[in-house]
């Protein structure tokens, strides 16, 4: 699976964008023909959308497309025009589960990767277990604060502070525990206000610490401050590779003293799946 630290949406209507996007240090783009393009304005974000994937120079970057929903009418036409353009992965807004993604692996041939946008519907909170041993297409999961409220009537999914209400945090947690339970990444959702790099950081560190390992963009400023938030430091390599050395060093051990504290199979685990992290 690939690294996905940020993931940079950029508008399907604006190929100049686009190729600027390529230089920015995300380990994906995410090309919308869904939100950030006007119903008039799709055909030509598709036509533009697969002219970019067909001429792309930098295959370092990985290129999703959010296509419009499956129940939309127009994911037929998004699907038909960019596939032969052999994009990376599909981002699938409003996901409601296994049944979504199998929907939509059937329509895709080759290696390309689906990334479902799984918090968007009230039904889409009840499926949040569903999505493990569907498809090996299943790149990881992600969520949104923004669709849902408005589908069940609500004012808004945050408190004044910024931080999210309890059904938000139900929706984040189930998405992050899903994701988990399908073995792929947990990506966090995008921190709105773009100017206010010293609140991404800390929003982006509070997703690193809760098991997420990559968050989405909405602008360029945000990717160097994600990647920074989902890369580990020099010190947390060094741990990670003793506590391996350690264990490797005492077979049969079930729990040993490192630096004055005491580390078991939980600690081995966690410092495993950072190193193999960072070979990727």
């Amino acid at each position: 699976m690939p690294r996905l630290r940020s993931l940079l949406f950029v508008p399907g209507d604006r190929p100049d964008r686009m190729e600027k996007a390529l230089g920015l240090a995300a380990d994906a783009l995410i090309l919308d023909l869904e939100d950030a393009v006007a119903p008039p304005n799709k055909p030509a974000a598709r036509a533009a959308v697969a002219a970019f994937l067909q001429h792309r120079t930098a295959a370092a970057t990985l290129c999703f497309v959010r296509i419009n929903p499956l129940d939309s009418g127009l994911a037929g036409d998004d699907l038909a025009a960019i596939l032969p353009a052999r994009p990376d992965g599909i981002v699938l807004p409003k996901a409601e589960g296994g049944a979504s993604l199998a929907a939509l692996a059937r329509q895709l041939s080759g290696e390309t990767l689906i990334l479902p946008i799984a918090t968007e519907t009230p039904a889409a909170i009840f499926a949040l277990g569903s999505y493990g041993g569907v498809t090996p297409r299943l790149a990881g999961l992600t969520w949104g604060a923004e669709d849902l409220p408005a589908a069940i009537g609500a004012a808004t999914a945050r408190e004044a502070d910024g931080s999210y209400t309890a059904p938000y945090q139900l929706a984040r947690s189930l998405t992050l525990f899903g994701a988990h339970a399908a073995g792929v990444p947990a990506i966090e959702t995008v921190y709105p206000d773009f100017r206010d790099l010293d609140g991404l950081a800390a929003y982006a560190a509070r997703g690193r610490r809760d098991g997420f390992t990559g968050m989405m963009a909405i602008h360029p400023a945000q990717v160097a401050v994600i990647n920074a938030a989902f890369t580990p430091s020099a010190a947390e390599i060094a741990h990670a590779r003793a506590v391996v050395a350690l264990f490797a060093a005492n077979p049969g051990a079930g729990a040993l003293a490192l630096d004055g504290r005491m580390v078991d199979a939980p600690h081995l685990k966690a410092a495993r799946s950072l190193l193999a992290g960072m070979e990727q």
